[in-house]
């Protein structure tokens, strides 16, 4: 009930501008998020990177016009000239979400183009920051949204594989469908994140019960595991991390985890050898992105409370 009320408010304009003006959000929300600058996140970047990996979100997602899909994606081509001549690029590259490409202008996400047209849009925009980080030397993760932009998601993913083969595809455990796409997208050179997902989705598509999602991850897992690309396990789960090392024993895979959660966690995964690479969100747009990290764990919300009460 709790996850879903705090979904509901990350969709909420009057929730939104409640918290933007509140004093008392903003030094919660820099535990999750690096700024809102460049400089902000390459300086996150580099004392990340002395000891894990890393993915950097610009963040934003659902952009009302073309105009605004033009400046995200100047955004990415300047951060990614960045990470190039600061010596970054080796172990960090971007992730984008293709609703802030364009995806989202098609009427099916409340814009006003057809969705082929829409679809080509954050295509070719997807496209143009693939070929900045092939030139800065890193690689692209194509994030996942919700159950409706899937099918768009997974196409563009295969048609930017054709000249990029690195760029990495994100899967979602609560989805039922996933295990397909995770049997799908195991071939050689493939880099799949698998995460459980942060939407409200309904129970003709997805999982809702936590103990059937955490079920549907290891089954995935293990197809991701037995097969030929680079498995991206994103959690922060114990247990599940235990099950993703015991399964990827002798081959290569990567861990996952948001920065701000389980820090020290990280740095011990990092310490043992593992390849840790950390989801390093910036920008100005961090209101949806926060809300659902809230409704993914309950101990960032007993976090949160826990800080306005120190304030307060």
């Amino acid at each position: 009930m709790m996850r879903t009320v705090l979904l509901g408010a990350a969709r909420s304009q009057a929730c939104r501008a409640l918290a933007e003006r509140s004093p008392l959000v903003r030094p919660v929300v820099d535990r999750f998020v690096a700024g809102v600058t460049v400089d902000d996140v390459t300086a996150a970047a580099r004392a990340i990177a002395t000891d894990r990996l890393v993915t950097v979100d610009h963040l934003g997602e659902d952009v009302a016009d073309r105009a605004q899909a033009d400046t995200v994606v100047e955004a990415y081509l300047t951060l990614l000239r960045r990470l190039a001549s600061d010596g970054l690029a080796g172990r960090v590259e971007v992730s984008i979400k293709l609703s802030a490409l364009g995806q989202g202008l098609s009427p099916a996400r409340g814009g006003d183009l057809l969705g082929t047209d829409a679809d080509k849009i954050a295509l070719d925009n997807a496209r143009r920051i693939c070929d900045s980080a092939a030139a800065a030397g890193t690689t692209v993760t194509v994030d996942m949204e919700d159950h409706t932009t899937t099918d768009s998601t997974l196409g563009i993913v295969r048609d930017l594989r054709v000249d990029h083969p690195w760029v990495g595809a994100v899967l979602q455990a609560q989805l039922r469908r996933t295990e397909g796409d995770c049997r799908a997208l195991a071939g050689p050179g493939s880099r799949v994140r698998l995460c459980k997902g942060a939407y409200d989705e309904p129970a003709s598509v997805a999982f809702r019960d936590r103990a059937q999602v955490d079920r549907s991850f290891v089954r995935c897992l293990k197809i991701l595991m037995a097969g030929h690309g680079l498995p991206m396990v994103a959690t922060h789960d114990p247990v599940l991390i235990d099950i993703a090392r015991h399964l990827g024993r002798g081959r290569r895979f990567e861990l996952q985890m948001l920065h701000g959660v389980r820090p020290r966690a990280q740095r011990e995964l990092a310490a043992e050898g593992l390849a840790m690479r950390v989801y390093l969100p910036y920008g100005t747009e961090w209101y949806g992105y926060f809300m659902r990290r809230l409704a993914e764990r309950p101990a960032n919300l007993t976090f949160f409370a826990r800080s306005l009460l120190t304030r307060g």
